[in-house]
């Protein structure tokens, strides 16, 4: 899979405001690492428009076993995947 950038909607489930599960391009993904948490200096944001930008990037594996890591952020109307990578 080549990286995606087009910030695609996910849904996100939190354990301990951990992330652990994830549905994303019509597949569950399970949390299969310890996830980083991203501020938001890691991507240019202006602070007006994105004031307490924050995100995850974790190794997500789907039910085939195909491992990626995701780069998600929380958005005023939910998760979205900023990038992904094989």
């Amino acid at each position: 899979m080549r990286p995606t950038t087009d910030h695609l909607p996910a849904t996100l489930w939190m354990v301990d405001d951990i992330p652990s599960r994830m549905v994303f391009a019509g597949h569950r993904w399970r949390v299969s690492d310890t996830p980083t948490r991203l501020r938001h200096s890691i991507w240019s944001a202006s602070p007006d428009q994105h004031h307490g930008l924050y995100g995850w990037r974790f190794q997500g594996t789907n039910d085939d076993g195909l491992s990626l890591v995701f780069d998600v952020f929380r958005g005023a109307d939910g998760w979205h995947v900023h990038r992904s990578y094989d």
